[in-house]
């Protein structure tokens, strides 16, 4: 009878190792494991859905990871850190493979990159940077060079006004504060504007990367502010809201106050097309495929380039119109 009693303890500690163990549809396992059937198990971290490009992003990954047949565990974190932070560490209880996310703001990730390294789980930065120090923290960034964003949107302001002598004042619609588009484009448009000084930005504020905070701060720009003569919004639907403040106060988008903005989504080209903005830059939220190819190397233990930066162009009214009916998003 002991012999039988044993022999069923034996039995109950099997099945309970088994489930515990991590090799079920819910991705557990960790890098070995997969998600038990031999998928890839990502957990995804999006900054939320606070843009048109933001959209697109989203979009991009979800059907690239379908395509791949890598399974997604996808949280939005509704532009919140705290949320990505509960995100990230959920994704490690639940042992993904690898982990990728968007930060919302630069500073602020070591204590959790860090629990995701000492659990062996690769991390991929998307779209926007952190500023660790400790670059072991992350396997790769994958996103566009922002900096070089905000000096093209600089150089097209200075050669627009070369033949100008007088003063161009300019107010700024920044991203998200502490976000890295928001640093690096405002620093690298004000590179290339400081060599000049009728270059005058008269205004900064946050706009939040949303069409509604981009119209309440220009409609407030504009009370404070009689002669502005350029606006440079760190994205389009800031500069898509500011246009509606611009016309609300009676002026013309584009002519009475010339705009730069950065992005390029569709409803963006379009007001450039209408003559509402006058250039754009660039900045592709289309990082999916390569996205679920980075993720495959890691995940293998493969090296991968340190930074994966993508490929953008810049896009005046005429090149617009060219392009519009082709746009992805």
């Amino acid at each position: 009878m002991k012999r039988f009693s044993g022999l069923i303890l034996i039995g109950a500690l099997a099945v309970t190792v088994a489930a515990c163990g991590g090799g079920g549809s819910g991705g557990q396992g960790g890098a070995a494991a997969g998600g038990g059937d031999g998928k890839i198990v990502m957990g995804f971290s999006q900054v939320g859905a606070e843009s048109g490009w933001r959209t697109a992003n989203t979009k991009s990954v979800q059907e690239a990871a379908a395509k791949a047949g890598i399974e997604l565990k996808f949280s939005d974190a509704q532009q919140k850190q705290e949320n990505q932070i509960k995100a990230i560490r959920s994704f490690i209880q639940q042992r993904v493979d690898v982990i990728a996310f968007s930060p919302v703001v630069e500073s602020g990730w070591d204590p959790v990159l860090v629990e995701a390294k000492n659990a062996k789980i690769p991390v991929i930065l998307t779209d926007r940077a952190v500023d660790s120090k400790d670059t072991s923290l992350y396997k790769t960034f994958l996103g566009s060079d922002f900096v070089e964003e905000g000096k093209k949107a600089g150089q097209w302001l200075v050669e627009e006004y070369k033949d100008s002598t007088e003063t161009v004042n300019i107010v700024e619609l920044q991203g998200t504060t502490g976000s890295a588009p928001a640093n690096d484009r405002k620093a690298g448009f004000a590179e290339v504007i400081q060599a000049d000084p009728k270059f005058k930005i008269i205004a900064s504020q946050t706009g939040d990367f949303t069409r509604a905070k981009g119209k309440e701060v220009m409609e407030a720009f504009l009370k404070s502010n009689p002669d502005i003569d350029v606006l440079y919004a760190h994205n389009d639907d800031m500069g898509l809201g500011a246009i509606e403040a611009i016309e609300g106060a009676g002026k013309v988008p584009g002519k009475d106050i010339k705009i730069i903005t950065v992005d390029a989504v569709k409803d963006g080209m379009q007001a450039l097309a209408d003559g509402k903005i006058n250039f754009i830059v660039e900045c592709s939220p289309l990082l999916g495929p390569q996205l679920m190819d980075l993720a495959k190397k890691v995940v293998a233990g493969e090296q991968v380039p340190a930074r994966v930066v993508t490929e953008e162009t810049t896009f005046t009214q005429e090149q617009a119109k060219q392009v519009l009916s082709s746009r992805q998003y």
